[in-house]
């Protein structure tokens, strides 16, 4: 790939009578260690021919360099060309292992601030310290959202929304009558969104996983759910859930037992609510603009469709349809500066995104993606296609990208419109400057303190983290 050597030409040229292995059934770290690893070596570190996770390229840092090399090879400087040997799909895999050992690689010795209460962390524009809020009594949170007088609404998973008082107390009671929430793999109670005009109106919106459990058979072990992403919306009085009504919910024939990708946020604009519903593991029906999974959705905040949507009327389509393509995205925010609405979105292994997103468009789930199966097979070769949005920027490795926001408030000036982006596999957080919708600069600002769900900019100015793993909530404050 850099330079080549002998050793990769070998098993071109076996005995007839020795048995050929079939690589197109082997998996990207199979396929490395019987062709690649003799020279490269088996960690990528070099051998005969040079190392493969230094950062240096001979002949181009891009993904389609480092393909066409492994594609076409190099005869010239020893370098086998895998065409025909090996699919276009295992090359891009070949590519995605690379990369995401290139970066386990670069990042060896980087070190963090330990992340404790009070101590001061220092970042390139800002020096913060780390506040509890929620130190204990939660399970599972998922979703943070701020009333006008102060209080905050927090979901758990297993179903219950609770209160956080003005005194930053957790009220040990649940709000009673919410609705009934099958917990399922990914799926529970999920995103909680105040409406903006909550003092006139009341209305509070969740998004949860919806459905029933099938009876069991005489020789089922277990009974297996129907479930899938639905939004509501209601009011609390006297601590009780009422007023509910439907805001959008799929047809039951779309219902399915998966454990997996149910997204979701939600997020309001000029009198319309945006939310996310996951692809459900079904791949391409994301690409199916008559099947609800895999899309983002904008209705009028009623839940009725607006007339400029850019599917709307078309005979069966889902209401609500905005984008589509979409595999699991769960974060999602409006730019304050311009409007623009963003999401993050989970990736397989790898290829994770940042996504602008605008009516009517195909982000190409699964045609095109930067990841592969988690289990190394080959998912795509297409990593673009005509017709097709392509991401912001995307991270490989995984981060397991969950919850964005854009900070809006004043305590941190040096912060003042950036993004923030959680991570649930790398126990990140991090903040990601945009300027004329391009990423400008990215940084790791918290890290290694727990899975992080949810990150919200709160109406006091501070950055507000929800964590799993330890189950908490915590803020970040300027150091005065």
């Amino acid at each position: 790939m850099k330079r080549a050597c002998l050793l990769l030409i070998l098993p071109l040229f076996a005995h007839a009578e020795d048995e050929v292995p079939d690589y197109k059934t082997m998996n990207v770290s199979e396929v490395f260690t019987n062709l690649c690893s003799g020279c490269h070596g088996k960690d990528m570190t070099g051998g005969q021919g040079p190392s493969l996770i230094d950062g240096n390229w001979k002949h181009g840092d891009t993904d389609n360099a480092i393909f066409q090399t492994i594609l076409k090879g190099n005869l010239d400087l020893g370098m086998t060309p895998w065409e025909g040997i090996l699919t276009d799909k295992q090359i891009r895999s070949l590519v995605i292992l690379i990369r995401e050992k290139e970066k386990a690689a670069l990042a060896t010795g980087i070190t963090f601030p330990e992340p404790e209460v009070g101590k001061q962390i220092e970042t390139d524009h800002a020096t913060y310290e780390i506040e509890m809020v929620v130190d204990e009594g939660l399970k599972i949170p998922w979703s943070i959202s701020f009333l006008p007088d102060g209080r905050k609404l927090v979901t758990e998973k297993e179903g219950r929304l609770r209160f956080i008082g003005t005194d930053g107390k957790l009220d040990p009671k649940a709000v009673e009558g919410t609705p009934e929430v099958i917990v399922h793999g990914q799926g529970g109670l999920m995103e909680v969104a105040v409406h903006p005009d909550y003092e006139q109106n009341g209305w509070i919106y969740l998004a949860y996983a919806d459905g029933w459990w099938n009876k069991k058979k005489e020789k089922d072990k277990k009974a297996k759910p129907s479930v899938m992403t639905r939004i509501v919306r209601g009011r609390i009085k006297d601590h009780q859930w009422v007023d509910q009504e439907d805001i959008w919910k799929a047809d039951k024939k779309f219902y399915s037992s998966g454990g997996t990708h149910f997204g979701t946020r939600i997020t309001f604009d000029m009198g319309h609510v945006f939310f996310i519903i996951g692809e459900r593991g079904g791949n391409m029906e994301a690409q199916d603009i008559k099947n609800p999974k895999g899309k983002i959705y904008r209705l009028l905040d009623d839940g009725s469709e607006p007339k400029d949507n850019p599917f709307a009327g078309q005979p069966g389509v889902p209401k609500g349809l905005w984008s589509y393509g979409h595999r699991n995205p769960q974060g999602m925010a409006f730019d304050p500066r311009d409007g623009t609405l963003y999401s993050t979105e989970h990736g397989p292994r790898g290829g994770d995104e940042l996504n602008i997103i605008g009516p009517g468009l195909n982000y190409g789930w699964p045609v095109i993606t930067y990841g592969m199966n988690y289990n190394g097979k080959p998912l795509s070769d297409l990593t673009e296609k005509e017709g097709m949005e392509q991401p912001v920027i995307h991270w490989t490795p995984s981060i397991a990208a969950c919850g964005f926001t854009f900070y809006t408030g004043d305590k941190f000036p040096g912060w003042k419109n950036d993004s923030f982006v959680g991570a649930l596999k790398q126990q990140e957080l991090r903040r990601v400057r945009i300027e004329d919708k391009k990423v400008t600069e990215q940084e790791v600002i918290l890290k290694n303190i727990g899975r992080i769900r949810d990150v919200r900019s709160g109406p006091d100015g501070f950055l507000y983290v929800i964590l799993n793993d330890p189950d908490k909530i915590i803020r970040l404050v300027p150091v005065k």
